[in-house]
C-alpha cells in the first residue's frame, strides 16, 4: 500500500472526513502533543478548534491544565472576568499561560461567545500537581461552603487541620518521600473529612443549582484525589513513582468524563496521556508502568473516544532518519498532513523506532499504529521553546 493512499492534506475538510470515518461521533477527540511547547502545534490545534466550532458541533476545549486554574479561564470565556493577561497567568499550570497559541485560543474562544448564544466551555483537566502536589484547601473550603445543615466539622477546624499551604506544596517532597505530610495524623482526618463531605454532597445535590452541583463535584474528586495523591506522596517503597502517575491519570480521566458530559470536546495533552496504550516511561533505574487517562476513559466511552496522536518531521535541527516512521511521512507531499494510522499500521510494517536527542519529544511507537485513529504530522517544526 502506498502511504499517500493513508493519508490527506490536514484542513478542515480532511478533519470532518476524518470523523465522518469514525464508527461512532466522538464526546471526546483527543489531540495529542507530541512534545510541549510546539508553536506550529498550537496553531494547528486552533485551527482543528475552530472548525470543530464552526462546523460540528464542538462546544468545549479541554488541555493538560490544573482543573482548578481552569475555573478562571472558563469564567472569562463565558462572562468577561478578568483581563486577558490576568486570566493567561493566573488560569494555566505548567507555564502553559506562557503560550502564544494559548493566548489566541482564549481571546478566540470569549470573542466567539461575545456574538453566540451557545457558549463555549474551558476546562482543565489535570489534577493540581505534577510531581509534587498542591494543598487541598482551595476545594476543600469551596467543598464545604457549598453544603448546608450539620457539616463534619467547621470552618476554622479544617483550617487548623489544613495549616500554612507550603507544608502541602513543598517541592521537596518529590524526591523525599520523607518530607511530605500526606501520612500525618492531620492528612488522615483530612480524608475522613473530605470522605463525609462527599457523602454529604450526595444528599444534597437537589438543592444546588446546576453550576453549583458541577463545581460541587470537581471540588469533591479534587480534594479527595489530592488527598489520596499526598498520602502516596509520603509512600518510600519502590512502587511509589508508578503508583503516583497512575493516580494522576485516574484525576485526569476523572475530569475528562466529567468534560464529556458537555458534550463534544476537543482535548489536548501530551500523546502519553491520550493513547489507549499503557504508559511506559524509564524513571532512573526504573521503568514505569501505568494505564493512561485517555486509557481509562475510554473503557467507559468505547467508540465515543477517539485518539489523533500528533508526530513531528524535522524538529529543530533534528531531521527524522527515513526508516523511522516519522522519516517515512516526510515523503509525503504536504506540509501538515492527517493520517489513517490504522491503515498505515498495515503499509508500515518494517519501520525502526526514532530515538531522539530532544528529550521531550515522544516518537511514535511503530507497534502502536494500530491503536491510534489518527495522526496529526508536521513535516517541520522550528517553533521549539525550552521546557525548562
Amino acid at each position: 500500500m502506498d502511504i499517500n493512499d493513508t493519508a490527506r492534506p490536514l484542513d478542515g475538510a480532511g478533519v470532518s472526513a476524518f470523523l465522518r470515518s469514525l464508527p461512532a461521533r466522538p464526546l471526546l477527540l483527543g489531540l495529542g502533543e507530541a512534545r510541549h511547547f510546539v508553536g506550529e502545534l498550537g496553531e494547528v490545534r486552533n485551527e482543528i478548534f475552530r472548525h470543530l466550532v464552526e462546523h460540528e458541533g464542538y462546544r468545549s476545549f479541554a488541555i493538560e491544565s490544573g482543573c482548578l486554574r481552569g475555573l478562571v479561564v472558563d469564567d472569562h470565556i463565558r462572562t468577561g472576568a478578568g483581563t486577558l493577561d490576568d486570566v493567561m497567568e493566573r488560569g494555566f499550570s505548567h507555564r502553559f499561560g506562557t503560550s502564544p497559541a494559548n493566548r489566541e485560543l482564549v481571546r478566540w474562544m470569549r470573542a466567539y461567545n461575545e456574538e453566540h448564544d451557545e457558549k463555549l466551555r474551558f476546562f482543565g483537566f489535570d489534577g493540581p500537581l505534577e510531581y509534587w502536589a498542591e494543598s487541598p484547601r482551595q476545594s476543600l473550603t469551596a467543598l464545604h461552603a457549598l453544603l448546608d445543615g450539620p457539616l463534619p466539622c467547621t470552618r476554622e477546624t479544617l483550617d487548623a487541620l489544613l495549616g500554612p499551604d507550603d507544608r502541602w506544596s513543598n517541592e521537596a517532597t518529590a524526591m523525599d518521600p520523607s518530607q511530605s505530610i500526606g501520612r500525618s495524623a492531620d492528612a488522615r482526618r483530612l480524608r475522613l473529612i473530605a470522605d463525609d463531605l462527599v457523602g454529604l454532597l450526595d444528599t444534597q445535590l437537589p438543592r444546588l443549582s446546576a453550576a453549583d452541583r458541577e463545581r460541587a463535584a470537581l471540588h469533591a474528586r479534587t480534594a479527595t484525589g489530592l488527598l489520596r495523591y499526598h498520602h502516596w506522596m509520603a509512600d518510600a517503597s519502590p512502587a511509589r513513582w508508578a503508583r503516583l502517575s497512575a493516580l494522576r491519570a485516574g484525576m485526569m480521566a476523572a475530569n475528562l468524563r466529567a468534560v464529556a458530559e458537555h458534550g463534544p470536546a476537543l482535548v489536548f495533552a501530551g500523546n502519553l496521556h491520550l493513547q489507549r496504550s499503557k504508559s511506559v516511561m524509564p524513571f532512573g533505574d526504573q521503568r514505569l508502568e501505568w494505564w493512561s487517562a485517555g486509557a481509562i476513559a475510554a473503557t467507559s466511552l468505547g467508540d465515543r473516544y477517539a485518539f489523533l496522536a500528533s508526530a513531528l518531521g524535522t524538529a529543530g535541527d533534528e531531521a527524522p532518519p527515513p526508516d523511522t516512521v516519522e522519516g517515512i511521512l516526510s515523503t509525503l507531499p504536504w506540509d501538515r498532513s492527517l493520517i489513517d494510522a490504522r491503515r498505515l499500521a498495515e503499509a508500515v510494517t518494517q519501520a525502526a523506532p526514532r530515538v531522539s536527542r530532544d528529550f521531550a519529544y515522544f516518537p511514535l511507537d511503530p507497534a502502536g499504529l494500530d491503536r491510534i485513529d489518527g495522526i496529526v504530522f508536521l513535516k517541520e517544526a522550528v517553533a521549539l521553546e525550552p521546557l525548562g
